[in-house]
């Protein structure tokens, strides 16, 4: 991965951040989520949390597929990472994110979007609780990644 490439796949986590602090930011009213308030969102309120659900989830599918390991490379961490786990484990060691096992609960939670339970709203009011918490967390990790690399950016420019 050369720099420009490191640089797109960062612009595109810009954006789905933007987007999902926007989200955020019009449902923050909402949160916490009852099963009861759930039911009483307008359709404007269901179109704007699937807003969230969608750029959460692509801000950490972009994150884990393409910026993660463009760390890596940005770094030139040398030995072998063959897992995302290994990946992961180097990331954190060397500091460009907390914690391997908190992003692996952001990858859980972005798998549970995956799944419907459109006749459980006790189920979806508490995983958009989860995921609103979450979603805090996530864009936390962006920003620690963006300053982790911030010197080694400066450095391919230079």
């Amino acid at each position: 991965m050369n720099h420009d490439v490191f640089e797109g796949s960062l612009e595109i986590c810009e954006r789905h951040a933007e987007r999902l602090r926007w989200a955020m930011g019009t449902l923050e009213h909402r949160f916490p989520l009852s099963p009861s308030t759930l039911s009483e969102l307008t359709p404007l309120d269901l179109a704007v949390v699937d807003q969230f659900i969608v750029r959460f989830s692509k801000l950490q599918d972009a994150m884990g597929t393409k910026l993660l390991p463009g760390v890596l490379e940005l770094t030139q961490e040398q030995g072998e990472l063959l897992t995302f786990i290994d990946k992961l484990n180097r990331l954190e060691k060397i500091g460009a994110i907390a914690s391997a096992s908190d992003w692996l609960r952001l990858r859980e939670m972005r798998n549970q979007f995956s799944h419907d339970y459109p006749d459980d709203p006790e189920i979806q009011a508490s995983l958009l609780n989860k995921a609103f918490t979450l979603a805090g967390d996530l864009l936390e990790t962006l920003e620690h990644v963006k300053t982790f690399a911030s010197p080694y950016r400066r450095f391919q420019n230079g």
